[in-house]
């Protein structure tokens, strides 16, 4: 029996264990930074199965490694991101969060029981597959400044030194079953915008006394969007999400709040649009007499899959599954912190897809998000098949 089948037999023989552990770990999440009993959970499954772990990286971070022949020959990273959302869960089902307010609608759940039951089908292999395999199960991917930056800053692609790094994500969009990946430039940039616009407040009955903060923000946000939405040579999203001012009808406050994120995929066009999001609210609010005080914190940088990896990715995958069952998957404007990774080594990152058939409203980020959890399976064997040939 060859490798590729064993792989398949025993994410077949852990399939079950690994749903438990997705189920187990879906029950009990945990926000950002915040991953103690999560961390623990991961350190005795791999003490269970008798694999060497660091933990503590990044606090809650752990990290094992695998050796398999020749273990100087190359080194693999495979990645997991532990945290959950502040969501309060809808789902009426045994494994439902208990903990209140916050829920795994992102798929790290998925994510971390998979890379668990990989790390028991390679260790249960080592002695057929060459070099090393190290596994990250990272914390706080969903809060800025994300848990890639502090891991990267504290040594994890080193000693030894990652040659390579693949990751995963669930897609409800991709029918359970498939895999879909993209090679190149895949994901964008993420930048969190913070806009003060500063008036004079009074009786709304009484204008010509007052300085509306309120009708300086509809007219920078009718801006923005009136300049970023022409823009069509250059990837990008402009969004302007939270608008927070003034307690009552008749009252003109002081101030007003924004809200919104910028995406991108290209840092010199990043850079421009930065100065244009200052340039524009600060005029406006200069015009009509007021003050715009601009924060953008600068988030996740875009994600770029090396495309000679990404290739191989690809054809490995196919042979693992069959041709119609891996497919090619445009790019998209949504962010994610693996693409810290992606600027240190080759990486690929792919969809796993998990999505129900005739059920398209599992949304990533909503209540009610759930998997087809025969995708486990997949993204086990998957994620095995893909490490030791890379």
């Amino acid at each position: 029996m060859g490798l590729k089948e064993k792989i398949r037999d025993l994410s077949q023989e852990y399939h079950q264990d690994v749903v438990s552990i997705r189920r187990f770990l879906h029950k009990n999440p945990e926000l950002s930074f915040h991953e103690y009993e999560t961390s623990k959970f991961i350190q005795n499954k791999l003490y269970e199965y008798g694999i060497s772990f660091k933990s503590g990286i990044a606090n809650t971070g752990v990290v094992a490694l695998i050796e398999g022949k020749n273990p100087q020959s190359k080194c693999i990273a495979l990645r997991a991101d532990i945290d959950a959302l502040p969501i309060q869960e809808l789902n009426n089902v045994d494994y439902c969060s208990v903990n209140k307010g916050v829920m795994h609608a992102c798929g790290h759940d998925v994510h971390t029981a998979s890379l668990l039951g990989v790390a028991r089908v390679l260790n249960k292999l080592k002695e057929e597959w060459e070099g090393r395999v190290k596994l990250i199960f990272q914390p706080a991917e969903e809060k800025f400044p994300g848990g890639a930056s502090q891991m990267i800053s504290e040594g994890v692609l080193e000693n030894p030194e990652v040659d390579k790094i693949i990751g995963q994500h669930v897609s409800p969009e991709l029918q359970s079953g498939t895999i879909g990946m993209c090679s190149g430039m895949f994901m964008a940039s993420a930048d969190e915008i913070y806009i003060t616009v500063i008036g004079r407040g009074g009786h709304a009955a009484l204008p010509d006394c007052t300085l509306n903060p309120v009708l300086m923000s509809s007219k920078i946000i009718c801006a923005l969007y009136e300049h970023f939405d022409a823009i069509e040579d250059m990837p990008s999203v402009l969004s302007i999400g939270a608008v927070d001012g003034g307690s009552a009808g008749n009252i003109v406050p002081d101030e007003v709040s924004l809200q919104g994120t910028f995406r991108a995929m290209n840092e010199e066009y990043r850079s421009k649009a930065h100065q244009k999001i200052r340039e524009i609210c600060q005029n406006i609010a200069n015009e009509m007499g007021g003050i715009c005080e601009v924060d953008i914190k600068i988030g996740y940088p875009f994600l770029k899959n090396d495309e000679k990896l990404t290739s191989i990715c690809f054809k490995n995958a196919q042979e693992f599954l069959s041709f119609n069952e891996v497919i090619e998957i445009s790019k998209r404007m949504t962010a994610e912190d693996f693409a810290y990774y992606t600027h240190h080594v080759p990486a690929c990152f792919y969809r796993l897809g998990v999505g129900f058939a005739g059920e398209e409203d599992r949304y990533l980020h909503n209540a009610h998000f759930d998997i087809d959890e025969n995708a486990l399976q997949l993204s086990v064997g998957m994620m095995a098949w893909l490490a030791v040939n890379a």
